[in-house]
């Protein structure tokens, strides 16, 4: 004796996007503008020990990217692209 086929359950619908910060656009230029600072004060710290004529070592480069990915995170805040 067989079972009857089941019928397929419908999926639930995707939830509806967001924008990141709510729309709240002093959140975004708050939030934005000091990833972009802090970016720029990481990455120019980095670049300290090269203006005098030190070599750059792999942990000043690392700060450097790191600061330029801040740098880009506080960008994408500010267009907010969602």
């Amino acid at each position: 004796m067989a079972s009857p086929p089941l019928a397929p359950s419908p999926s639930p619908a995707a939830p509806a996007r967001t924008p990141l910060m709510g729309n709240c656009w002093s959140c975004r230029l708050i939030c934005g503008t000091g990833l972009l600072g802090v970016g720029g004060y990481v990455y120019l710290m980095a670049r300290r020990p090269m203006k005098l004529g030190i070599p750059p070592g792999p942990g000043h480069i690392a700060q450097m990217v790191f600061g330029i990915g801040v740098g880009c995170w506080g960008i994408i805040v500010l267009t907010d692209p969602a």
